[in-house]
């Protein structure tokens, strides 16, 4: 039921606009949104003009969150909002999440529900 799309901020072979393209489907259809490389010293204002496109139709207060060096040495990790990305420490080495409808944060991790009813009546 929570698919998510994965976008990649690098405009070196795609150009700019088409990313645009992307990341408002992407915010329309209410997806859990991956971005990978997000920022390099050649596009340092990226991720923030991703989040503002985002946030034509996303809340600003949406769940997001990155990790740098993910499963390597040195891994680390934050949280945030979808307009705190613009302030976070991303760089190249990170994979940036940005929740969909019902992602929530729960005991420090960002969490989106898989949409199965439990036979309780919750969602698992």
């Amino acid at each position: 039921m929570h698919d998510f799309a994965v976008i990649s901020l690098s405009d070196l072979l795609t150009p700019w606009e088409l990313i645009e393209k992307r990341l408002r489907a992407a915010a329309e259809a209410d997806f859990v949104i991956c971005v990978y490389n997000p920022a390099s010293r050649g596009r340092p204002g990226h991720l923030a003009r991703a989040a503002e496109i985002l946030m034509e139709r996303l809340p600003r207060d949406r769940a997001a969150g990155w990790v740098r060096n993910a499963g390597r040495d040195g891994e680390s990790f934050g949280l945030t909002t979808l307009a705190g990305l613009k302030e976070a420490p991303i760089d190249m080495f990170c994979t940036v999440i940005i929740g969909n409808s019902a992602t929530r944060v729960i005991d420090g991790r960002l969490i989106t529900p898989r949409g199965y009813k439990d036979p309780a009546g919750g969602e698992d």
